[in-house]
């Protein structure tokens, strides 16, 4: 911690405004502060949000998980009930820390730092609110780490480890009607059968940039694992990547990528236990 802040925090009147930086999974970063007016600070943009308060912020030494709730007033300019309602900032990246208002860049108190979890909105529009569950990075601790032996593909087709192209193996399409988890596309898709476990995302429309993974194609109809926000999807354009079902033969024989198989296709599995000889 600076001096400068040190200093603004043993007077008697304080000088110091709360400050929240949301990064969602595409990139995009909103800063809000709980000043009357915007606050700059290493190159973002803290809009003044004075209707933004956190619950209790209670931190510890230990490993436990620590959490919180943030309230905030829906605006098209930040948290939209659209973007909420879509899923947009599932799982953001949200930091909450205080600094002194009167010299942002003398540095910040982080207060805690964790990933958006459940959000309960009211509301539409001006007026509207939400409220945001802050779940702090500990939580992250409790989660196994260890890497199980499967005779399935723990990549994903097209990343690092698996390195497949999938220039020529993309298509794009429109939307006409959307129901549920069902898309009717404006024309069959060839080869349906490659699509499956594959992945779609909006690329027009309000919606642009969602994905979703793809169940399902039978000719025009897109089926997916789960639905996307109905209003503003028909009409709109996306893009859909084949998929793959991880198994070694697929991998071997469709994509001839047998030698980045991150699998273990060939270890026995659990039923080997009760397996016996025949004379």
């Amino acid at each position: 911690m600076s001096p400068s802040l040190q200093a603004a925090l043993a007077r008697d009147v304080t000088t110091l405004a709360l400050c929240w930086k949301l990064t969602r999974s595409d990139g995009l970063v909103l800063g809000f502060t709980g000043h009357d007016r915007d606050l700059r600070l290493e190159g973002v943009e803290y809009l003044a949000r004075p209707g933004m308060t956190p619950s209790a912020v209670t931190l510890s030494s230990s490993f436990s998980a620590d959490s919180m709730d943030v309230e905030g007033v829906l605006g098209a300019a930040s948290l939209s009930a659209l973007d909420l309602d879509a899923g947009r900032w599932s799982g953001a990246r949200m930091e909450l820390f205080a600094c002194d208002w009167t010299a942002p860049e003398a540095g910040m108190l982080q207060l805690m730092r964790g990933t958006m979890g459940d959000v309960l909105r009211q509301g539409d529009g001006a007026g509207g609110t939400f409220r945001v569950e802050l779940v702090s990075e500990m939580a992250g601790l409790g989660e196994a780490v260890l890497v199980r032996c499967s005779p399935t593909c723990r990549a994903e087709l097209g990343d690092g480890r698996c390195a497949v192209d999938l220039a020529g193996r993309t298509r794009t399409a429109k939307v006409l009607v959307a129901l549920g988890q069902e898309l009717e596309l404006d024309e069959a898709v060839a080869r349906p059968g490659d699509y499956a476990n594959g992945s779609l995302r909006v690329v027009t429309g309000p919606l642009t940039g969602l994905d979703r993974r793809v169940e399902q194609v039978i000719g025009a109809r897109v089926i997916l694992e789960e639905q996307l926000f109905q209003p503003g999807l028909a009409g709109a354009t996306i893009l859909m990547r084949e998929g793959c079902d991880k198994r070694f033969a697929t991998c071997a024989g469709r994509f001839g990528n047998a030698a980045a198989f991150d699998g273990e296709p060939h270890v026995p599995g659990t039923d080997s236990l009760i397996r016996y000889g025949q004379l």
